[in-house]
């Protein structure tokens, strides 16, 4: 089965894309293993390589052992989140040794607004290309969270969403078959 690294860019405890994230995770148990790093990370600074702290090693592990990485995140002021950022930053180092080359990818994310994540997500489209991994353009998916819309067992309850959300999930394994 493979194994992929879920980047989940909210650090809060009650997050909506971890909630999403989750329950995309139930969806796709038959395709994928899927692995949540924290993102609860120091702010990134190469003064700390010396020495980098546990949970950086716990990221770059679980990137390195995944078959692919799905980012799901969440919208900030019309932008990605900077846990997000500081994740992608921690992969990239030490120099010569970064965990993205080549790693499938896939993007996704949760808001309340309408339009979902979308210009969270093509901003960080950039910088994940940018970082060499092999990123599936298609579908995108945006997810306007609703309460209602995943239920306290962690599953979609409209069958028309499990049915978008499970198409994502298809693809990216056929992507992934393609590219990994």
């Amino acid at each position: 089965m493979r194994k992929i690294s879920v980047l989940v860019g909210s650090l809060r405890a009650a997050s909506i894309n971890r909630t999403y994230a989750k329950a995309l995770g139930k969806l796709g148990a038959d395709l994928f293993e899927f692995d949540y790093p924290s993102l609860d990370l120091p702010l990134y600074n190469e003064d700390l390589w010396p020495d980098p702290p546990e949970s950086v090693f716990a990221l770059k592990r679980s990137v390195e052992a995944a078959d692919a990485v799905l980012f799901v995140t969440p919208e900030y002021n019309r932008s990605f989140t900077p846990a997000t950022k500081n994740a992608i930053d921690w992969g990239s180092r030490p120099v010569g040794q970064p965990s993205w080359p080549g790693k499938p990818a896939a993007i996704t994310g949760a808001s309340g607004g309408a339009i979902g994540t979308a210009a969270a997500q093509a901003q960080l489209r950039s910088i994940v290309v940018g970082r060499g991994m092999v990123l599936m353009g298609q579908p995108e998916l945006y997810y306007s969270f609703k309460p209602e819309g995943i239920d306290a067992e962690g599953n979609f309850t409209s069958d028309k969403t499990r049915e978008i959300m499970r198409g994502f999930l298809e693809k990216f394994s056929a992507w992934i078959e393609k590219h990994g």
